[in-house]
């Protein structure tokens, strides 16, 4: 299986060997014809706005809503949490893919990072890494919470949109890459 990882800023190069160490072969995606010629989409974390102004720059937008409408699997971590939500707290939505609201950089500034471990459904512990993270504050009725901190959902999935507030690929641990990649069947 081949797997993009949108390359256009934030840390694509740690998502790409996630998704190696799942089986799959990462394509790192920059324009539209490479998200042609990928079954799976992860959307990593880094500058949120950035990466949205990159994404419309290079004529992404269209092509991974209609990919992910389509059914293909797509995992946002971090900004690309924030990047999925239909609602965020002060700005407009890019790709509305999941029916969350987010507040970006909720925990803190980067001297607030933090890692924890969170019990994540049908998956177990993992270790998370928080920086500069978005938080949830409303969840659709077709979301699933599959995992949160200190109450508060951290880890959302409705359909074969899955997304995280936080950095699991930072820790080595593939397996929710390995979910991801397992939505689109």
């Amino acid at each position: 299986m081949k797997a993009g990882v949108l390359a256009l800023q934030g840390d694509f190069r740690e998502h790409a060997r996630m998704l190696a160490a799942c089986g799959a072969t990462p394509v790192l995606v920059r324009h539209p014809e490479e998200l042609d010629d990928v079954q799976a989409l992860c959307i990593p974390g880094g500058e949120s706005t950035s990466i949205a102004k990159l994404a419309v720059a290079y004529g992404l937008v269209e092509p991974i809503r209609v990919r992910a409408r389509a059914g293909m699997p797509v995992f946002g971590t971090c900004a690309g949490m924030i990047l999925l939500a239909n609602r965020l707290d002060e700005d407009v939505p890019l790709l509305s893919l999941i029916d969350i609201e987010v507040r970006r950089n909720a925990y803190g500034r980067q001297v607030d990072s933090f890692e924890a471990e969170v019990q994540v459904t049908d998956v177990g512990p993992v270790r998370a890494s928080f920086i500069r993270a978005p938080v949830v504050t409303a969840v659709g009725a077709d979301v699933d919470v599959l995992a949160e901190h200190e109450g508060v959902p951290v880890l959302v999935r409705q359909r074969n949109v899955l997304a995280a507030s936080f950095h699991p690929e930072l820790a080595g641990d593939p397996r929710l890459h390995e979910l991801a990649l397992s939505l689109g069947n």
